[in-house]
């Protein structure tokens, strides 16, 4: 490796503006007055809702906005030199060499119709750290280092050939491949399970003592924050409202939001009850703000939080006008404590009456001797290498196990959803009218759909960039739900964006409008809207920070409970199984080496490799 260069990057008084839809004259801004410093060899989280501008100041940072955002004001100093004021070409130099970035949707920033090696290979030799055969086998460590499974072999795959978490791995070697002094790290692990999460951040915390590499680390993991940061920043709809020592938050957040985000997390004691999910949702940006921008969800606001704009006290760290009260904000006030606790809003099922949920205990899915194989040139690799399971009405069945492990393979293979070349053996049903899923009817295709969705991994590849979010969400119900008017249909729209966090505004906007994490409610809205009987959720909440996770573990609880919904829950979320979890299948090279309760199974796992995966789960250290 290179010797170390000593590098720290301080970004001032950073403002970016968003002109009006009707008039370019009235500017908004979706990131106000943001400063932060980032030393060499530590760990920088910045930590908040999705769309609260985390994403937007890491592009801000390398002069990477999207058309019609631009920055107002501010500097990014790298060792004293200002980013913003250098000519196109020098920030050329820059990005990726001595800044580099892991993107969050790693599907979006692969190229489709190059293979993953010569991906690496081109950044490897771009930036000049190696060219031919040395580039080719420094790109084959670095497959290996970040636990890409047979790098040889994979170094000549296409992206679409890899599941998502191993399209992360391969941005992840990208980025590191150049040796940055500066890494920016957007939901790194968003997609990994937690063997590979750790495995990836003990070599991010080998290459900041090696090289004294500094890193800026997006997401909404509070665990994993809590075991790599060193500092962190909340931030809330463009500000940042909180910014101390990673130890000291945890210890004892200042600010509402922070409190609010730690008692949202899900834990095993929260089974049978709706987690403490903040009311409302992240403010639009398109708007001119008064007072606290946190006030309408906070459940401490006083009247003048609502009219005097907060500062960011340099010295308690906090933006907040009553931070240092008696209060301490150590509970919630009572009358806020019983609406925290109430079960999500009843949801409008027109279709459905009471004797829905007669006969919950019953059956639903019967999967038996399930096998599920890829043509590989000349041979076949078998991604779900036989496996048995039952799904009951109104269980959740949760599958876990590493990236690559067959889990999506198996919900796809129930959904129908498999490419032609892929060979699918085995028998699944619905035993109450034998309904056939495997082996494949062409003519019940409707029939299948109307009860079982699934919601995908990747929100943004899942979404038709072309179509309005209403007509991403209206389509089903016009193929389903041919009985309701149009009224009715928009009204059950709305009520679907309300009950995952978004407002009616979202109807006539297109997915690239939103983040990431707001693609991804869209996404579970959208297989909500058809009522089914069996979702498939294949890392549901992945994208999804802890507040808005809480909102949607609560719409699936009770949907659930109310219903007799049935979950397959794919996940690698340790904390979200202990809490909405019946039973657990841990799934390893295809084939399930563990299946049990799942209380039982997390406290005392049997399998070696059950074992392993759970002595890996990050857990919250305050």
């Amino acid at each position: 490796m290179m010797s170390p260069r000593p590098s720290s990057v301080r970004v001032e008084g950073l403002s970016v503006a968003l002109p009006s839809r009707f008039q370019d004259s009235e500017i908004h801004h979706v990131i106000e007055q943001l400063s932060l410093s980032i030393d060499q060899g530590k760990t920088f989280a910045l930590v908040g809702e999705s769309g609260s501008g985390k994403s937007m100041t890491a592009l801000s940072m390398l002069r990477l906005l999207p058309e019609g955002l631009h920055i107002r004001s501010g500097k990014v100093l790298l060792d004293g030199e200002d980013l913003f004021a250098m000519r196109e070409m020098d920030m050329l130099r820059i990005r990726g060499r001595r800044i580099a970035m892991i993107f969050q949707e790693p599907a979006t920033s692969l190229n489709p119709v190059m293979t993953v090696g010569k991906q690496l290979i081109e950044v490897i030799e771009r930036h000049g750290v190696a060219r031919g055969p040395a580039a080719q086998a420094m790109a084959l460590d670095w497959f290996s280092k970040v636990g890409l499974p047979e790098p040889e072999r994979r170094i000549h795959a296409f992206p679409f050939e890899l599941s998502g978490g191993q399209k992360q791995r391969v941005m992840i070697a990208m980025a590191l491949a150049a040796e940055p002094e500066l890494l920016i790290a957007d939901e790194p692990t968003t997609a990994l399970d937690v063997s590979l999460q750790a495995q990836i951040m003990d070599l991010l915390k080998q290459l900041q003592q090696e090289r004294g590499m500094a890193m800026l680390l997006i997401t909404h993991d509070l665990a994993l924050v809590s075991d790599v940061a060193d500092h962190i920043a909340l931030m809330y709809a463009g500000e940042i409202v909180e910014s101390r020592s990673s130890r000291a938050f945890f210890a004892s957040p200042r600010h509402p939001y922070g409190k609010l985000l730690l008692r949202a997390l899900p834990k095993a004691s929260d089974r049978g009850q709706a987690l403490a999910a903040i009311e409302g949702f992240v403010p639009s940006m398109r708007q001119t703000f008064k007072g606290c921008r946190f006030a309408p969800r906070c459940p401490w606001a006083l009247q003048t939080c609502h009219e005097q704009i907060p500062n960011l006290d340099r010295h308690r760290e906090v933006r907040c006008l009553r931070d240092g009260e008696s209060l301490g904000f150590q509970q919630l006030p009572a009358t806020e404590s019983a609406k925290a606790e109430r079960p999500a809003r009843q949801i409008v099922t027109p279709s459905r009456d009471q004797s829905s949920r007669s006969g919950l205990a019953g059956e639903l899915l019967k999967v038996r001797g399930l096998r599920v194989r890829y043509r590989r040139s000349r041979t076949w690799f078998e991604a779900v290498a036989g496996i048995d399971f039952d799904l009951r009405r109104g269980e959740t069945l949760a599958l876990v196990g590493e990236s690559g492990c067959g889990k999506t393979s198996l919900g796809k293979a129930l959904m129908g959803l498999l490419p032609e070349d892929a060979r699918v053996d085995g028998q699944a049903l619905f035993p109450e009218d034998g309904l056939q899923l495997i082996p494949r009817d062409a003519g019940r295709k409707l029939a299948i759909q109307s009860r079982m969705q699934m919601i995908f991994q990747d929100p943004f590849a899942s979404l038709n960039p072309r179509m309005r979010i209403q007509q991403v969400l209206e389509e089903g119900m016009l193929a389903l739900k041919v009985g309701l008017s149009s009224q009715q249909r928009l009204d059950r729209l709305v009520e679907l964006l309300e009950q995952v966090g978004l407002g009616p505004d979202a109807l006539n906007r297109y997915p690239h409008e939103f983040s990431g994490g707001q693609r991804q409610r869209i996404a579970i809205a959208r297989a909500l809207a058809v009522e089914p009987r069996l979702l498939i959720c294949d890392e549901p909440t992945s994208a999804l920070d802890v507040s808005v996770q809480a909102q949607i573990l609560n719409l699936l609880a009770q949907l659930r409970d109310a219903l007799g919904l049935s979950l397959i829950f794919i996940t690698h979320n340790i904390g979200v199984v202990e809490y909405l979890a019946d039973r657990v299948a841990v799934m390893h090279e295809g084939r399930i080496v563990e299946h049990g309760d799942a209380t039982r199974l997390i406290e005392q796992p049997q399998d070696a490799y059950t074992q392993s995966l759970l002595a890996s789960v990050p857990r919250l250290r305050t």
